[in-house]
């Protein structure tokens, strides 16, 4: 893999960045609620800051479709940003036009400018040349640094890069070498864990995956569809019981490429999803007619554990089991927290991504002790299926 990163740029002191970042935060009664994605962003600003050029950075918050959404500016970032900074922070209500260029000149080097959201003008989403010009006429390279939104060729993400030296940030970098080194170089054998609640959602990843790993383990509600096809009769559990044939085609093409498939062996089971709900261990062959299956078995995740001892690389979308009603989160507990040991032991370069595995991660304490876990959802989703990004592809060198 070969991107152009911030080591390739030239003298930056007294130029001015245009930096994607990913500011779509969490809020709550106007006010940031998780600083996560901005603490993310920093190393990028410092590096600039510090090289001596001006930093203005582009983002979108929310869904405003083209149209003035007070609910949506980008106002309430500036102040935890500058906390986060310890230094100001200037804004300007407009992202291209006479107000966008005339903060730009004002701004020292060294200096940090956030522009109004991107997507308050229809030319964002719809990638539209001549609001890409306009946006590039703002400064002298441009940086991106948001991998969350790379999978979308929008103006600000794919068109921009098109007209000005651009750069992956430090984030992006970091991102990109994680997921080189879990689908794109990885060190074999590779396991991959793909959790769910549908086959239908996860359709093209399981087939990119069954081509490139050692060994894939499926589970949640879409293991259950996979048993399905093989004949188990899976109670009242969450089925997909019309793509019976295409969970048979992936259990095929596995088998030809070489690639172990590890479907459940056993599996939790209870009458409901409720907390504390009455739950037991059943054999394939025993699980009654009103039984839902919400978790993998014991055998299940000792297997899942061999397996990881005999790998070198994990990567790994989607919980085992409904994680979020105890007591259905025990195998993603468990299959998690030795992941985690072997990857702190140096066994082990485990990738994780999507948001609910992020939540069944740190559910089980050991998102830290992972080698890397993204946080950009589609995008991650999108790469393990092997789509080409559109930001990241503007970034080739």
């Amino acid at each position: 893999m070969t991107f152009r990163t911030l080591d390739d740029a030239a003298d930056l002191s007294g130029r001015t960045a245009l930096v994607r970042v990913d500011f779509n935060v969490p809020m709550e009664g106007g006010k940031v609620s998780d600083d996560t994605r901005l603490k993310a962003a920093l190393p990028t600003i410092h590096r600039l800051r510090e090289a001596g050029a001006k930093v203005v950075l582009l983002a979108h918050f929310d869904r405003p479709k083209g149209e003035r959404v007070a609910s949506m500016s980008l106002r309430p970032v500036v102040e935890p940003l500058e906390l986060l900074l310890h230094g100001p922070v200037r804004f300007a209500d407009d992202c291209v036009g006479d107000e966008a260029k005339a903060a730009v000149a004002d701004l020292d080097a060294g200096g940090v400018l956030l522009l109004e959201n991107v997507r308050f003008h229809k030319g964002e989403e719809m990638n539209d040349p001549a609001f890409a010009a306009q946006l590039a006429e703002l400064g002298d390279l441009y940086v991106n640094d948001a991998f969350s939104a790379a999978h979308r060729a929008h103006a600000s993400t794919e068109g921009l890069a098109r007209l000005l030296p651009a750069y992956a940030g430090e984030a992006m970098k970091r991102e990109l070498q994680a997921l080189d080194a879990a689908l794109g170089a990885p060190q074999k054998p590779v396991i991959g864990i793909v959790g769910g609640a549908k086959v239908s959602t996860k359709l093209d990843l399981l087939k990119n995956l069954v081509a490139k790993l050692d060994y894939l383990a499926i589970g949640g509600g879409m293991a259950n569809t996979f048993l399905h096809a093989q004949g188990v009769d899976v109670g009242g559990s969450l089925c997909e019981k019309d793509l019976a044939d295409t969970a048979r085609e992936i259990i095929e093409e596995a088998r030809q490429k070489g690639c172990e498939l590890l479907l459940p062996v056993d599996v939790v089971v209870a009458k409901g999803v409720k907390p504390g709900i009455e739950s037991g261990v059943r054999a394939l062959d025993r699980i009654a007619a009103d039984d839902l299956i919400l978790d993998a078995g014991p055998e299940t995740v000792a297997r899942l554990a061999r397996a990881m001892d005999l790998s070198k690389t994990l990567i790994w979308n989607g919980p085992l089991g409904v994680f979020e009603v105890p007591p259905f989160d025990k195998a993603t507990v468990a299959a998690a927290k030795h992941a985690a040991e072997l990857a702190k032991a140096g066994k082990l370069v485990a990738v994780a991504g999507g948001g609910d595995t992020v939540a069944a991660l740190n559910h089980a304490g050991v998102a830290d002790d992972m080698t890397f876990v993204s946080t950009a959802g589609g995008a991650f989703l999108e790469w393990m299926e092997g789509k080409v990004l559109p930001g990241v592809e503007a970034l080739r060198a």
